[in-house]
């Protein structure tokens, strides 16, 4: 029981930050900050003129979604840019190359999808500029745009009879005006505080022992780091992510890192119950994300603890799984992390996933394959989740033989399709995209764990799905043992997990955006004795139950040939 008093901690110092910050950004986005803007107002005029936005004029949703892909479209272009052209630009100590095109293809798609996949060492491959101008500043525009659909969708339900959503512009400098920021300003502080290092100089050096000179490379990581955890980006400065002592230094910078990643997920559940004033249906949405949440904790947790049985019988002291673990966190914390990185759309890691015993490793790719809804990315977790509301509702509609409502608004044929194409997307992307990977030589080249006769074991299968989970999933965090970026295949994997993101990022947000347009002009209807009520225990396990059914049904003959057959060997 011991092993579970952090998880308690954790999820009750969650809930103190998830309301105050839930409250303040439902002021935020209704323009109601008016501390805040007495400070920053100024400064948010100036950026409307400067760019030619009329605040007070609305987007339909898809003028909303064509601001966004355009907005999308124009930061990934300059990253890209930055990358190719990184040799030739300021801040490169030590002087790296250009990064290859096809990499910085991948690289530039990772970070506009908030996906942060890296297929390459972040301080062997990217000078301080690609790091700081390139990758951070990207971080948080890729948080701001999942924020911003969030809140869309949720002004989409909360209003009547209105072809709007809000202003796409507005809603972006609000969200990094008064949210990402500001919070991101002290917690850098913070890191820094803790031993996270924040330096423009070269990499550090002094005499070894041997004579040798021993280098070390350091650079802008605090600054990095913060918005890396808020914004559920992931992409670490150093290789080795928040295992590495200059990313996360400490327990304390551990705890905080992950409460970081759930924090504004968490609190749009009080966003969404303030705005469509009901609090309750917040509470409930939290309550089923913290249910299969503590069900992914618990079952990693329980699986890393017991250890490798081969280890046992071969007389091993240790009965733990610590292989790929800093053993300054150890099991508890790096099951929670794990947890906490792939519930969210986040990838930073403390440990290494491929390391992880089969049914340790099924929990974060499962979790990755119910759509990252627990708690999900910045503002995707709550859009997604919103779907899976959507089709909750619809069904339980059919079985009582009543037209579905929802917040007082009918459910009609169009809300439905949208909400399909969102849970079918992914899945088609994960597992044709796998499918190629396997049969394919390129694809089978970058697998590192093969059988005797050449063909993927089944953790090498795991490997190659565990990819196409993540990047289609925007999670980032990889089973490493897969070799994404080889010289001799440079192009397969690049290509595909590029196409992978942007498949789980824009086909999904514009099927958001267009519920979300079709709820915003519907009528409001007075609750009856037919209508579902969505806040209460019976709504949350109708929720929960879908979540992992649809899982269940779509990747179930996957899992069964990757870990779950992996642990039928290990244990046999």
């Amino acid at each position: 029981m011991r092993v579970f008093v952090l998880d308690l901690v954790f999820f009750a110092v969650l809930v103190l930050v998830a309301v105050p910050l839930g409250r303040f950004m439902t002021r935020v986005f209704a323009g109601e900050n008016h501390t805040s803007r007495k400070i920053l107002g100024i400064l948010e005029r100036g950026i409307y003129r400067a760019a030619g936005v009329e605040q007070d004029k609305e987007h339909t949703w898809r003028a909303y979604a064509g601001a966004m892909l355009a907005f999308s479209l124009l930061t990934q272009l300059v990253t890209y840019a930055v990358l190719r052209l990184q040799h030739k630009l300021p801040f490169n100590p030590t002087k790296l190359d250009a990064v290859a095109p096809w990499l910085a293809f991948n690289t530039s798609v990772s970070f506009t999808t908030n996906t942060n996949w890296q297929s390459y060492g972040g301080e062997t491959t990217l000078s301080y500029a690609s790091q700081a101008v390139g990758l951070t500043s990207h971080n948080f525009f890729s948080a701001g745009v999942g924020m911003c659909v969030a809140i869309a969708l949720i002004r989409g339900l909360a209003r009547s009879q209105r072809d709007t959503l809000g202003n796409f512009w507005v809603d972006l400098v609000r969200v990094h005006l008064y949210v990402l920021l500001p919070i991101c300003l002290f917690y850098a502080l913070f890191l820094v505080s803790q031993g996270v290092i924040q330096t423009w100089e070269g990499p550090a050096s002094w005499a070894a022992l041997d004579g040798s000179t021993q280098s070390v490379l350091r650079g802008p990581v605090a600054s990095q780091e913060a918005i890396k955890m808020l914004g559920t980006n992931g992409g670490g400065y150093f290789n080795a992510n928040s295992a590495h002592p200059w990313e996360n230094p400490t327990p304390l910078s551990n705890f905080v890192q992950m409460l970081s990643i759930w924090a504004i997920p968490a609190a749009l559940c009080v966003t969404l119950g303030d705005m469509v004033k009901s609090p309750k249906h917040g509470w409930a949405v939290f309550g089923a994300m913290t249910f299969i949440a503590v069900l992914g904790i618990v079952a990693a947790t329980w699986f890393e603890t017991k250890g490798n049985p081969v280890l046992a019988r071969a007389g091993a002291a240790v009965a733990t799984n610590l292989e790929g673990k800093e053993v300054r966190f150890g099991v508890p914390d790096s099951a929670l992390f794990t947890v906490v990185t792939t519930g969210a759309s986040c990838g930073a890691v403390n440990a290494m996933h491929d390391s992880y015993t089969p049914l340790g490793g099924l929990v974060p790719l499962l979790n990755m394959q119910l759509g990252e809804i627990v708690f999900g990315g910045v503002g995707a977790g709550m859009y997604g989740i919103l779907v899976y509301v959507i089709l909750a509702v619809f069904l339980a509609g059919l079985m009582v033989g009543r037209t579905p409502e929802y917040l007082g608004k009918k459910i009609d044929s169009r809300d439905v399709r949208f909400a399909s194409i969102y849970v079918l997307i992914p899945a088609f992307s994960i597992l044709l995209f796998t499918a190629a990977g396997l049969l394919t030589e390129a694809g089978r080249s970058g697998i590192m764990n093969a059988g005797p006769d050449g063909a993927p074991h089944p953790h090498g299968f795991s490997e190659v799905l565990y990819a196409y989970t993540s990047a289609t999933a925007n999670n980032g965090s990889a089973f490493a043992g897969l070799t994404a970026f080889s010289t001799q295949h440079p192009v397969f994997y690049s290509l595909t997990l590029g196409l992978a993101m942007h498949v789980g990022r824009f086909p999904l947000i514009i099927a958001v955006l267009a519920i979300a347009g079709n709820m915003a002009k519907k009528k409001l209807v007075p609750a009856g004795a037919g209508s579902f009520p969505v806040d209460n225990t019976l709504f949350v396990g109708l929720l929960v139950g879908v979540i992992l059914i649809v899982g269940a049904l779509t990747f179930f003959p996957a899992l069964a040939i990757g870990p779950i057959v992996e642990h039928i060997q290990m244990t046999r």
